[in-house]
């Protein structure tokens, strides 16, 4: 099995196209990009030489990309963090809602069912949140 870790790009050396055309990577001169012959996107080398990231404007997120030698490996945009936030502050107000409803009723399937809706809603936050 080829091995996962980021290599060093050689700018002397032909990639493929990170984004799965049938295009190869070309240095562009006197720069550290990379463009690719076929579908004219333009990739600059970061961290050091072991990943490239596409310079686009159209994109909303940074897509990045490391070499593993045999081929390119996504690197995931932090968007996860963000969205954990959102979903955590939703599930605290609705939790807070459903506490005070619980309270002031005296029936306990209604406390059960609440204490489970909360708890499914706690794991689709977590799921959501940190998805690959």
């Amino acid at each position: 099995m080829p091995s996962q870790k980021a290599q060093k790009i050689d700018f002397n050396a032909e990639y493929p196209c990170p984004c799965r055309r049938r295009g190869r990577l070309q240095p562009i001169v006197l720069t550290e990009a990379l463009g690719c012959n076929l579908c004219q996107r333009i990739f600059v080398v970061e961290e050091e030489g072991r990943s490239v990231e596409e310079l686009s404007t159209t994109y909303p997120y940074k897509r990045r990309w490391f070499w593993t030698g045999h081929r390119w490996l996504a690197i995931q945009a932090g968007v996860g963090y963000d969205y954990f936030r959102l979903l955590f502050g939703i599930f605290m107000l609705l939790a807070l809602i459903s506490l005070i409803l619980a309270l002031h009723s005296s029936n306990l399937i209604f406390m059960i069912f609440f204490g489970l809706v909360i708890s499914m809603m706690l794991v689709l936050i977590f799921g959501l949140a940190y998805r690959p």
